[in-house]
């Protein structure tokens, strides 16, 4: 039986909180030994709340306590020192989303883990949830795709809020942030589009001091005759997440807790849902990761993949800026 990995959580905020942090109690093969955060009152009251020490200096943790792996749940523009420390001490790296912020970046730090031996999985947990991989399954039943339709929502009170707010910071507004989840299940599914056409809006508060978009639309086509678009927004309620594939035989749509296939005339042909909608898919990928550290599986999300992903966001806002259909291709580093 395989020892229990020693996990230590950088970036104490809400997703740590929520998703991190119990799925490290409720997992099986790993175990938190330590917390680190920038802001002590935070850092001091997790490391109190779960019995470990605590930390606001990474290189410190990973000196003194020497951990397994670290989970990176940090904000966007501090991924890569975190991936550097790791990578110098050689300490593998669970990842929250995104990967990088531009595609030299993704390039980089890939090279950088493949150098320093150590594994890289970002922490995309749709593809550990039983309805998204019956999708994927669902998905060879309608014949070859013609059509394309995602939508993500919610409505957030004050996008200005944070460091989301500013562009620099994020890398980006909601494209990069929660529209990252949709565009991983485009190009799991389908594949990367050969050509986008993206607009964004940052109005949804007027007077607000924000420039991170809080809403965008990206057409985007297939060389093989695929179409579709996708709408992210973090201005309309309400919450909605979906994402809709139609092929000659009918179409598949997922949602976070119930997937169906339908047929052409849009009859419910059969469906399968989960309750509750969204129990903690973090516990089935931190066991994942630990068993890709112990070699008995392959990583299912690592560099390599998210190459991709970072080309996408490329080439969206090159298109938002230049108001032209661009090829994500282009943007492969």
């Amino acid at each position: 039986m395989s020892v229990l990995k020693r996990a230590a959580v950088v970036g104490l905020g809400g997703q740590a909180q929520d998703d991190h942090l119990p799925g490290l109690a409720d997992c099986q093969f790993a175990e938190l030994v330590a917390v680190c955060d920038t802001d002590p009152d935070r850092a001091g009251a997790q490391a109190k709340a779960h019995r470990v020490p605590g930390y606001t200096d990474l290189t410190t943790l990973l000196e003194e306590v020497r951990p397994d792996f670290v989970i990176a749940a940090v904000p966007h523009h501090a991924g890569r020192e975190v991936i550097e420390a790791c990578a110098a001490a050689g300490v593998h790296v669970m990842k929250e989303k995104p990967f990088a912020t531009d595609p030299a970046e993704a390039a980089e730090l890939a090279g950088l883990c493949d150098k320093a031996g150590i594994e890289l999985m970002v922490t995309v947990q749709r593809r550990f949830h039983p309805i998204y991989t019956a999708a994927l399954q669902l998905l060879e039943q309608i014949g070859p795709p013609y059509l394309v339709e995602g939508r993500y929502t919610f409505h957030c009170p004050d996008p200005a809020a944070g460091w989301r707010g500013s562009a620099k910071l994020a890398g980006g507004g909601a494209l990069v942030d929660m529209g990252y989840h949709l565009i991983d299940l485009l190009i799991w599914y389908l594949g990367l589009p050969d050509r986008v056409l993206a607009d964004t809006s940052a109005a949804a508060a007027p007077g607000a001091d924000y420039d991170a978009e809080d809403t965008a639309l990206v057409h985007l086509a297939y060389d093989r005759g695929l179409y579709g678009s996708l709408l992210i927004s973090r201005s309309t309620g309400p919450k909605t997440e979906r994402l809709t594939v139609t092929g000659p035989r009918g179409a598949v749509t997922v949602e976070r807790g119930r997937v169906c296939r339908l047929a052409p005339d849009g009859q419910l042909i059969e469906s399968l849902v989960r309750e509750p909608a969204w129990p903690c898919a973090a516990a089935a990928q931190i066991d994942c990761f630990c068993r890709v550290l112990d070699r008995q599986r392959p990583n299912p999300s690592g560099p390599a993949a998210h190459l991709a992903h970072a080309a996408f966001l490329a080439a969206a806002y090159a298109s938002r800026a230049t108001a032209r259909t661009c090829d994500p291709k282009e943007f492969l580093a």
